[in-house]
């Protein structure tokens, strides 16, 4: 009888272990990579597709790709103080936690007590209350023969190299729209300076045609025509003023401070321009780009919790070791070894009806990988989409640049031609107000222009995935 029974258990544990090999050999696929990325970016020139790495747009840490040591302290503040990076990095911190907890599942749960055991009973109409007092320590063990708990834990490592990769791209998006605002402020400052000479030029030709007036050279529609055109650029003063502290008090909000002046030691045209490194290929945004590698993660999470919810079809096998001392009064606990008991129990718990419960978390464990992948797609899809659109429009912006900067130096030319003609009595006064005003915006638009230059070349570090990185 004792033969058969342990041939019994025998061919049960090799169907345990049958069944484990299966389960293993089964693992998932992650993440298919081949074949999604094009081989180079819309719009990339060829000096952009092949280059050392060193020169990679995306491998260059902020300090070096950002010359201005204004600019520079002003992210290193913001990397310091910002909230929504200092949450990202509490979420971290967060999921570090559940990935510890999650690695420890395999190791067995041990608990100690003491117990005091009344037991009221009666003989006959006499009352009894029998007495057990019991001190002892029991184990619990899982054994992970389908994965599951191996699974889970994928599942929160997965989860907590997400929110590192979380925490990259705020990083990017962070050192991007930092240096935007800025290089937005040395715009208004060019601006700023560009209204008051044209200001001061507006009150010299409103003398000059004030004495013509009184000589009787001019009417006095001359005067009132010039009066407007001084009063349009003094009121486009104070709105400059009013854009420059709206400009400072976001940049003081991103770098997690209270509204205030922000220091500036260059001017808007003295800023380098750096727009001929290496884009790299689009197959680097995997490496570079933490959202891209974010959604490469949840994929990887998807899976694990899919091989959970399928693990979770198979009986579990649970080990329970339990020892102590047991006495009917506490003085003989320690009447060893007459007090000592232990326990061992294996339990196979087969799950059978769960009111389809296990199916429906199946089922939708593999619609949520299916999500996490079209999402990863879609984020490749899209980062290529950035590059792109930041290559095109960086090179579309320089060849801007340079026509309103021959545009600026015509107008220029012009204004010291008309105002030479006019004191010669060759121009009118409509033709020295209209090309004053026609510099002015010829100068407020190169202003703007190199601002975009300058911007847009921080979008396309931020597309590539760069920012992030310490040091080189």
């Amino acid at each position: 009888m004792k033969k058969k029974r342990d041939v019994v258990v025998l061919t049960g544990m090799l169907f345990l272990v049958v069944f484990s090999i299966v389960g293993c050999s089964g693992s998932r696929e992650s993440v298919q990579r081949e074949g999604v990325f094009p081989a180079s970016y819309r719009g990339a020139l060829p000096l952009g597709s092949v280059a050392p790495a060193d020169t990679v747009i995306a491998k260059l840490p902020y300090k070096v790709f950002f010359a201005d040591p204004a600019l520079q302290a002003l992210i290193d503040t913001a990397l310091g103080n910002n909230i929504d990076l200092q949450i990202a990095l509490k979420n971290i911190d967060y999921a570090e936690q559940l990935h510890n907890s999650a690695k420890l599942g395999t190791f067995p749960s041990l608990t100690v007590g003491v117990q005091d055991i009344r037991n009221n009973s009666s003989d006959n109409g006499a009352q009894k209350t029998p007495q057990e007092y019991i001190a002892s320590a029991s184990a619990s063990w899982e054994l992970d023969i389908w994965g599951k708990i191996r699974s889970r834990s994928q599942s929160a490592l997965a989860s907590y190299l997400k929110t590192q990769e979380a925490a990259k791209a705020v990083r990017t998006r962070l050192v991007a729209d930092v240096a935007a605002g800025y290089y937005n402020l040395l715009m208004l400052d060019e601006q700023l300076t560009v209204s008051r000479e044209n200001l001061a030029l507006a009150d010299t030709t409103l003398k000059m045609i004030q004495l013509q007036y009184t000589a009787g050279q001019v009417n006095d529609l001359a005067i009132r025509q010039q009066e407007a055109s001084r009063q349009s650029i003094a009121g486009s003063i104070p709105l400059i003023e009013q854009n420059i502290a709206v400009q400072e008090n976001a940049l003081s909000t991103l770098c997690g401070r209270m509204p205030g002046p922000i220091r500036r030691n260059q001017l808007l045209f003295s800023e380098k321009v750096v727009d001929d490194l290496s884009v790299g290929i689009p197959a680097a945004l995997l490496q570079n780009r933490p959202d891209v590698r974010a959604a490469e993660l949840a994929v990887r999470g998807a899976n694990a919790d899919l091989d959970e919810a399928g693990a979770m079809f198979y009986p579990s096998l649970i080990l329970t070791a339990q020892g102590g001392v047991s006495a009917l009064r506490s003085s003989e606990w320690f009447n060893v070894p007459g007090s000592l008991f232990s326990v061992l129990q294996g339990s196979l718990l087969q799950p059978l009806f769960q009111r389809g419960q296990l199916k429906a978390n199946f089922v939708q464990s593999k619609i949520k990988r299916d999500q996490a992948e079209l999402a990863f797609k879609q984020s490749m899809v899209k980062a290529v989409e950035e590059v792109s659109d930041a290559l095109v429009r960086l090179e579309k912006i320089k060849e801007q640049e340079i026509i309103a900067q021959e545009r600026v130096v015509t107008l220029q030319k012009a204004v010291t031609n008309a105002g030479m003609l006019f004191k010669s009595g060759m121009a009118t006064y409509l033709e020295v107000i209209v090309v004053q005003t026609n510099a002015l915006g010829a100068e407020l638009t190169l202003s703007d222009i190199r601002r975009q230059h300058l911007a847009a070349m921080a979008e396309l570090y931020r597309s590539l995935g760069g920012g992030w990185r310490q040091a080189l």
